[in-house]
């Protein structure tokens, strides 16, 4: 048996007892694999046979231990987390595999793996961080114990955000199995992990050197006065090209992964496959890579400044993060620059930092002599910490688990009882939200209003504090040390001594109308109380405050100042988005002229992880096409939202109204809110690329509280504001099952609409044509039977032929002439080949791609029906009847939405909840306070709106269905209730930080 470095280092010592592990290594990347062979290493070395089930190749394990003791058996019993490319989960993909991985064959992985625990005769059983392993020691009387810095329950547990209350039996299961860990062996950098009974804190597991700095540099030929950069990047995008120009003079590049056809520049060598990575850190004088322990961990003991690029939707990230920039070890790297070889600025600045990491790096040696002992029987004294505890110690470590509405939708029930007994429990947002975890009642006078009103809207007021608190935490002398990397950014983001201009924007419930406003039925909407603050300074180029890499980025080109815009959306570790955005205006221009709408959204789409950019910053180039406003100066935005993401509430709407207002108000454009709301259409539809109508713009621009906005969307006619009678009440239930106008379910379903007004123009086309040779088709496809209405009947026809909104055709002509010959569905290929296009300018047919038609062109007729009667009950007499026939219109809504495809199991859950619940109490004393629901906006997901009486007894079974749909799916819904005034009413604030407040 040969172990490497034995002689040089300590081991475990060698054991009395020939003892047998089971070590399960989760089938996620390197990063776990890498650790387990420190720790086994000193298994081995003291005589133990140590059985690892991987998924990894054999030479990550034999190229460091070579002994008879180490048994590979090659078995992957987890998934990890799929990625789309490099730097992104598939977070859906990721549930869907680990289901057809873990769950599907359960009960036989359960049976295997017992029978071979059983036949190893293993003495304990170890698990980085399979769960099955832990449930199938329990079933085969092994004690068991889990090593690592998360789990896997709290990684899913964010997913289902994106795939649907369906996969929450995964987080459930996963949790269970933890459960009958003996003990949680926690690596630094962890995420909260409650679902441990026991923790015992170990060191950082670092692979050991095996050569010196000077050694590595001597075998590679590289003398010291040359800087090294290691570009440790596992899963490099496909095609990439890496250029010389990238790197600054006089550097040199290690490329780990690089593909055995992939050509590289001089100043980059192409390192083996199976290269000792920690070697060439230790010799290397800065790393670029993303963010995972085994790059973390060894970057931070060897004292190595790593630039970073974000990871989407990996939600260990954060708290590895976090860690390394407190030992001012990192340097976060935006993905277009890693994309277009902008790095210099960013390894001339890591550089500059001074890692000063001082824990303890022998975590493979303590981790081992746990284990052995552990398996002879000895009980280790563990820190007996709770699961409270240790979320709450998680959260110390530097990363705050401060949530939006909704975000704990997939955490499960002992994550969200641990916060609530130490006080961490989230409130979901409102306008009624009056406190800041970081603000005193007074510090609301640090600015002083110039222009505008606060309305008493407390949450404009609750803003105006946390700009106040911002600005005291940008002072140097401020006792805030450590702050969220968005609350960072934000203090350093204004000017604090010059004007700010402060805009607000609702989101909005969608009571009637729905899909059916881009058919151009009238609408009936509801701004709520949620709202989207955005605060904008405008600053000279030459007085703005650049961000580091901008700077850089301007030194680099070496012109004069240019104006730059800059963002900062709060919110945004929640969201899994990149904090900060920058950006040269210049971009968004091809000399005198702005960029086209398609070359904007290829821009804002080539880094996923700053693609929310494009609802704020598209609203400039809008303005600049449209408008043909010229934007010399630079430009600051602070976008702080209280609308929650995917629920249907239109949460984009209010982002790109008030950012359009907060940015027309600091250049002094006067836009009425009709015309901004279709400006900023235009961005969600262009920019954006989502197919959404205008309601969405118009209500949370144009919407008054406590009224229905009235309007008719061909384009956006406003006819009127209804007012909401006193006995009459809505509410909005969220699903929990995200949402959003951009999918594809959405998009086809508009195309498919599009496709029945094409498919009914050309039938009234040819009938008109017909009746020039044959009247008798007129009468008999009108159905009269009297010459006196052929005229008029060919008169309709004309008008049907060149019919503009579907919802122009009332139900009974479509029922009787155009409802019998469109087809239930039709592919692409069929439709473009027999009517050439379906003229729709934000949305295109796939010829591969089959596509209802009847449903969703039937949909916005009967809609515009259902509507119109809507409102027209609203104003008749207080009685049950007239409620009962308005949730009767509701119902008909939800269930033309599931014929046309956009219903979900969690929307459809809910209305028939509100069913029981209003034939429940019906029959039981003749009453009900319920009367009616359906689903909102784009559909698929996202929340219902309710209609019932305003009275207690109707909030109390609102209550009361919230807490069954809990019962039902492990998922408690937000309630929206109550309304505020639309940007238009609310008009902009201009503050100024007073005198007193900086001094």
């Amino acid at each position: 048996m040969r172990i490497r470095g034995m002689e040089e280092e300590g081991l475990v010592s060698v054991s009395r007892e020939h003892l047998v592990f089971a070590y399960y290594v989760t089938g996620h990347g390197f990063g776990h694999a890498t650790r387990v062979v420190e720790v086994v290493r000193h298994l081995v070395g003291a005589g133990h046979d140590v059985h690892v089930v991987t998924g990894a190749p054999e030479f990550v394990f034999t190229t460091e231990i070579q002994s008879p003791n180490l048994h590979i058996r090659k078995v992957l019993l987890d998934c990890g987390a799929v990625q789309a490319d490099a730097l992104t989960v598939d977070r859906l993909a990721s549930l869907e595999k680990y289901h057809q991985t873990a769950v599907v064959p359960r009960a036989s992985i359960l049976a295997t793996e017992v029978e071979w625990l059983n036949s190893i005769k293993a003495d304990l059983v170890v698990s980085d961080v399979v769960p099955v392993a832990c449930r199938a020691a329990a079933d085969a009387g092994i004690r068991s114990v889990c090593v690592t810095n998360f789990s896997w329950d709290f990684i899913y547990s964010e997913y289902v955000m994106a795939a649907g209350h369906h996969h929450r039996s995964v987080v459930w299961q996963i949790a269970e199995d933890y459960s009958h860990c003996e003990f949680l062996l926690r690596l630094p950098g962890y995420c909260p992990m409650p679902a441990f009974r026991d923790v015992i804190d170990v060191p950082l597991v670092v692979r050991r050197l095996h050569k010196s700095r000077a050694e590595v540099r001597k075998e590679l030929g590289i003398s010291e006065d040359v800087k090294v950069l290691i570009f440790n990047f596992g899963g490099q995008p496909a095609g990439w090209i890496l250029k010389q120009e990238w790197l600054p003079d006089g550097w040199l590049c290690l490329v780990c992964g690089a593909s055995e056809n992939q050509e590289l520049p001089p100043n980059f060598v192409k390192l083996a496959k199976d290269v000792y990575t920690p070697d060439l850190i230790a010799a290397s004088d800065c790393m670029l890579g993303k963010i995972g322990y085994g790059t973390v961990s060894e970057a931070l003991a060897y004292k190595l400044p790593f630039v970073f690029v974000r990871r989407d939707y990996f939600n260990e990230e954060p708290f590895l993060r976090n860690m390394l920039e407190n030992y001012q070890g990192g340097v976060e790297m935006i993905r277009r620059d890693l994309l277009t070889g902008h790095w210099k600025p960013y390894l001339e600045r890591a550089l500059t930092l001074k890692p000063s990491y001082d824990g303890q790096i022998n975590g493979g040696e303590t981790v081992a002599h746990i284990l052995q002992d552990t398996a002879v029987g000895k009980k280790h004294a563990s820190d007996k910490l709770s699961g409270v505890r240790r979320l709450r110690d998680a959260i110390v470590l530097g990363y705050q688990l401060q949530r939006v509405a909704g975000r704990d939708v997939g955490v499960p029930d002992w994550y969200s009882l641990s916060e609530k007994e130490i006080g961490l429990r989230a409130k979901t947002p409102t306008a009624d939200t009056t406190e800041t975890p970081f603000l005193s009642e007074s510090c609301v006078e640090d600015f002083e209003v110039l222009e505008g009103d606060t309305q008493g809207l407390s949450d404009t007021v609750a803003f105006l504090k946390r700009l106040s608190g911002l600005a005291a935490s940008g002072d140097p002398q401020s006792p805030e040390k450590r702050q969220l990397r968005e609350r960072a950014a934000a203090s350093a983001l204004f000017n604090w001594e010059d004007e700010i201009y402060v805009a607000r924007a609702p989101g909005r419930l969608d009571v009637m109308g729905g899909i059916a406003d881009y058919s151009g039925s009238l609408v009936l909407q509801m701004p709520i109380r949620e709202a989207c603050h955005v605060a904008v300074q405008r600053n000279h180029p030459s007085r703005h405050k650049l961000w580091k890499h901008a700077q850089a980025r301007h030194l680099n080109k070496g012109h004069e100042p240019i104006p730059v815009l800059q963002i900062v959306s709060f919110g945004s570790e929640l969201s899994n988005r990149a904090p900060t955005f920058d950006m040269d205006i210049l971009d968004l221009m091809e000399g005198e002229k702005p960029i086209s709408f398609e070359k904007a959204n290829k821009y804002f789409s080539q880094d996923p992880s700053q693609k929310w950019a494009a609802y704020v910053a598209g609203t400039i180039l809008v303005l600049m096409t449209e408008l043909g406003v010229h934007f010399t100066d630079s430009i600051s935005i602070l976008v702080s939202s209280a609308v929650p993401e995917g629920k249907g509430v239109s949460s984009s709407a209010s982002v790109e109204v008030a950012t359009m207002s907060a940015i027309a108000a600091a250049h002094g454009l006067n836009i009425e809110p009709r015309k901004l709301a279709l400006l900023c259409q235009k961005v969600e539809n262009h920019i954006v690329g989502a197919p959404c109508g205008v309601m969405d713009q118009m209500t949370s621009a144009c919407g008054e509280a406590n009224k229905l906005l009235a309007m008719v969307c061909q384009p956006a006619e406003v006819k009127e504001l209804v007012t909401i009678p006193t006995h009459i009440r809505f509410w909005g239930l969220d699903s929990g099952i995200r949402h959003s106008v951009g999918g594809t379910d959405y998009g086809s379903v508009r195309v498919g609409t599009y496709m029945g007004r094409k498919i009914i123009k050309s039938q009234a086309s040819t009938m008109v044509s017909e009746s020039t040779t044959n009247s008798n088709n007129i009468v008999h496809a009108d159905s009269f039977n009297s010459d006196e209405y052929e005229g008029h009947a060919i008169e309709l026809l004309k008008s049907e032929a060149s019919l503009e909104y579907l919802c122009n055709l009332k139900p009974h002509r479509y029922e009787g002439v155009y409802a019998k010959d469109l087809p239930e569905s039709t592919t692409g290929e069929e439709f473009l080949k027999k009517y050439g296009n379906h003229n729709d300018k934000v949305t295109t047919v796939d010829p591969k791609r089959l596509y209802s038609v009847k449903a969703p062109t039937r949909h916005p007729i009967y809609e515009n029906f259902r509507v119109e009667a809507f409102k027209s009950l609203l104003t008749a007499a207080k009685t049950d009847e007239q409620l009962s026939a308005l949730g009767e219109l509701m119902y008909q809504c939800h269930y033309s939405y599931s014929a046309c495809g956009l219903g979900s199991d969690g929307t459809d859950r809910l209305v028939n909840l509100v069913q029981e619940m209003q034939h429940r109490k019906s029959s039981h004393d003749g009453t009900s306070s319920l009367f009616g629901a359906k689903i909102t906006g784009g559909g698929s997901g996202g929340s219902v709106c309710v209609i019932g009486r305003n009275c207690i007894r109707s909030n109390e079974e609102i209550l009361e269905i919230q807490q069954r749909y809990k019962a039902a799916t492990g998922y408690l819904p937000i309630l929206f209730e109550g309304s505020s005034p639309g940007a238009g009413k609310f008009g902009y604030l201009k503050i100024q930080r007073r005198p007193s407040a900086s001094n």
